[in-house]
């Protein structure tokens, strides 16, 4: 028979090394048991912090009526294109060579506030760009490369806006008129803002030169 012999500190620290072991092991068995054994939380509070699919819809739905509120149905403009000039070559070699430019002439008469104005001046201003987009090109370039200048001017009355286009009309030059679609400050249908060109400044100036800045 084979006898160990250890020394006393050794089979002491051993000893300890089990207990330790054996009580380490009970407490993580006891820690992982309770996290297991926790209650799921009720299904009316995953429904509060997590916001349902309709509820999400709604919310859009919302934001977006809101928004379109705030904004007006597009203006239409009915104005016959057919007299528009595509060169401007009667004009003279003078006028071809000067900077354009757009001018909004806006009516202060109907008592719009400023925020109506612009986006009148907004509709004119792209009603014209189409316009002359369409029939005079070359003229659009230019007035792109020369600044984009949109100059607004006062009217007091839509008798003197469509004596304006007339003229305008009358020298082979865009001349639109916006419609308001009647949504907010005003009625339906009112002639708010005559938008004229681009074209070379003194053509325009021919026509509008007396007017004041707005």
């Amino acid at each position: 028979m084979i006898r160990l012999d250890f020394p006393p500190n050794f089979l002491l620290a051993l000893l300890v090394t089990v207990v330790a072991s054996g009580l380490g092991g009970y407490i993580i068995g006891s820690s992982t048991t309770r996290i297991r054994d926790l209650p799921a939380p009720p299904p009316a509070a995953l429904s509060k912090s997590k916001p349902s699919s309709a509820s999400l819809k709604d919310s859009f739905e919302n934001i977006s009526a809101g928004e379109a509120e705030e904004e007006e149905e597009e203006e239409e403009d009915s104005d016959n294109d057919a007299m528009i000039q595509s060169d401007y070559s009667h004009f003279g070699a003078s006028a071809l060579s000067e900077e354009c430019k757009l001018v909004l002439c806006v009516r202060t008469d109907l008592g719009m506030t400023k925020g109506k104005m612009a986006a009148q001046c907004g509709h004119a201003t792209l009603a014209c760009y189409k316009a002359v987009s369409r029939h005079a090109p070359l003229l659009l370039k230019r007035w792109e490369s020369t600044g984009q200048a949109k100059i607004a001017l006062k009217v007091d009355s839509e008798e003197e806006l469509l004596t304006l286009q007339a003229q305008a009309m009358s020298l082979g030059l865009v001349a639109k008129v916006v419609h308001d679609a009647g949504r907010t400050q005003i009625a339906a249908g009112s002639s708010t803002v005559l938008g004229i060109g681009p074209a070379p400044k003194s053509v325009i100036n021919q026509i509008t030169g007396h007017l004041k800045l707005l």
